[in-house]
């Protein structure tokens, strides 16, 4: 699987799915930042990577279908610090080691994945 994660995240985010094996670099890395939304899922869908943000317009299925996208994570933690926000980054790599995320919408918070197709 590959992975893009914005740029309101930690760039350890990324890493955390780089140890797990996964291909994943971050907006920063591509020097996106500060570009509008539907670019990013835009680009996100041409390179096949699954996006992952903070950024709740992520989870509006009607302007970011699933089935448009190879997924989308959207995190909801109840603080967003960076241990918080970390913490959950190793949650998603489990969950995906049972689940792979496939044109899928992930709502992902401290204790619960909901999965929307």
């Amino acid at each position: 699987m590959r992975f893009k994660t914005d740029e309101n995240l930690p760039e350890e985010f990324a890493d955390i799915f780089r140890m797990a094996g996964w291909d994943a670099i971050s907006v920063v890395d591509q020097q996106l930042g500060g570009t509008a939304d539907p670019k990013i899922a835009r680009i996100c869908s041409t390179e096949s990577r699954v996006f992952i943000t903070l950024d709740l317009g992520f989870a509006d299925i009607r302007s970011y279908p699933p089935t448009e996208y190879p997924g989308i994570i959207v995190l909801r933690p109840s603080q967003q610090d960076k241990p918080s926000v970390l913490a959950i980054a190793n949650r998603i790599v489990m969950a995906l080691h049972d689940h792979p995320i496939n044109h899928e919408l992930w709502i992902v918070d401290d204790r619960r994945i909901r999965i929307r197709s």
